[in-house]
């Protein structure tokens, strides 16, 4: 029997453990991606809750826990630098495991690069389906029908806008920005110390990474800028603005800004799509919903695992394989976006009033990762 074909766009995180799993239930995935290879560098995510279950299953815990940050703990300065707060992040206890994106997407498309066709620099152009399956042009490749379509391809996914309409019609703007520039590795005293200066509306991080440090901004800009993910130059002058008047090392850190020739910058948004599936086509990932501060790949993979227990356990019938995975991931990402507004809030708050808010938060989570560290030592 011919194994039903499925194109997945998208390598990051996603697209990659969706074709592990797809391949191990009966299917010939391919996966098609605009760059032309994995993307290097990143920032770190953590890989928690349902998600560890999942890099359980497909035997790679080990290897993230091997290719593992450094940071262990967090500093929280004031407006001049001087340290107001210390806190433990990790213990050997912790089922959880950060790692950058680059390492995570790396681990993933090692595990299903023998079992899946990829596609580096390319893309979908356009999608035509019907009762029977999805007839895809490529900008490169040769046009190709695909029993199935599933887009991995993030925030800004063409997929989405192909099928489902234009972005604008689903993402919600959160009104900060992030951006992020790599360090050389003498930037940073401690290795294992990530370090965040927060000013009202602004917050500024140098987090330890594995190799290569990175310094994180993330604000609010007075003057919003247009959104334009290609004008580099606004992106710098952007940030430079931000910071103008931020001390301790914010001077520094937006000259490494300003010299890289291609910083990342983009507006934090959330994205709610009403349906995540129309016909023969499904969204995965951040393309279906985003969730903020680091719970997109936990999501990405747990929401890969689904997709493709589904679609096992409903051969033959994507129209009930679809409905059962969104109804299995809205329950996991549906209390996260309910969370963001405030998540968003504490993370950069507006006044100096709520940097108290913010520290006094800070220092309970302390208390509580002491006591659960030395309960679990004393196990």
């Amino acid at each position: 029997m011919k194994k039903p074909e499925v194109l997945i766009v998208g390598a990051g995180i996603a697209g990659p453990a969706l074709a592990y799993w797809l391949s191990r239930k009966g299917y010939r995935p391919t996966v098609v991606e605009h760059a032309r290879q994995l993307r290097s560098g990143g920032s770190a995510i953590v890989v928690k809750g349902p998600a560890i279950p999942v890099a359980e299953r497909m035997g790679i815990l080990p290897q993230l826990r091997e290719l593992a940050t450094r940071n262990r703990s967090l500093t929280l300065l004031d407006p001049d630098g001087r340290r107001i707060l210390h806190l433990p992040l990790t213990s050997d206890q912790a089922p959880t495991v950060e790692v950058t994106r680059a390492d995570l997407s790396e681990v993933l498309h090692r595990s299903a690069q023998t079992e899946a066709e990829f596609l580096f620099d390319d893309t979908v152009t356009a999608l035509d389906q019907d009762a029977d399956g999805v007839d895809v042009t490529f900008r490169r490749s040769a046009p190709r029908r695909f029993d199935l379509v599933v887009g991995a391809d993030g925030m800004h996914s063409t997929v989405r806008r192909l099928v489902f309409g234009p972005e604008r019609q689903f993402a919600s703007d959160l009104g900060l920005y992030g951006a992020t520039v790599p360090l050389e590795p003498d930037a940073i005293e401690d290795p294992t110390e990530m370090t965040m200066l927060t000013v009202p509306n602004r917050m500024l991080v140098l987090h330890p990474s594995r190799t290569t440090p990175l310094a994180i901004f993330t604000f609010r800009a007075a003057q919003p800028a247009p959104h334009d993910r290609k004008n580099i130059a606004l992106h710098k002058q952007t940030v430079a603005d931000a910071y103008a008047d931020v001390r301790w090392r914010a001077p520094e850190l937006v000259a490494a800004f300003l010299d890289h020739p291609a910083p990342f910058f983009d507006p934090l948004t959330t994205v709610r799509v009403p349906s995540w599936s129309r016909g023969r086509v499904v969204l995965l990932g951040d393309a279906a919903a985003t969730a903020l501060l680091g719970d997109g790949s936990s999501m990405a993979m747990t929401g890969a695992y689904a997709l493709a227990e589904e679609l096992a356990a409903h051969p033959g019938d994507h129209a009930r394989a679809f409905a059962a995975y969104e109804s299995r991931l809205r329950r996991e990402v549906g209390p996260r976006q309910r969370r963001v507004g405030l998540l968003s809030r504490l993370m950069v708050p507006r006044t100096r009033p709520g940097l108290a808010v913010r520290n006094t938060v800070g220092r309970a989570v302390g208390r509580t990762n002491r006591i659960a560290s030395r309960e679990a030592a004393n196990r």
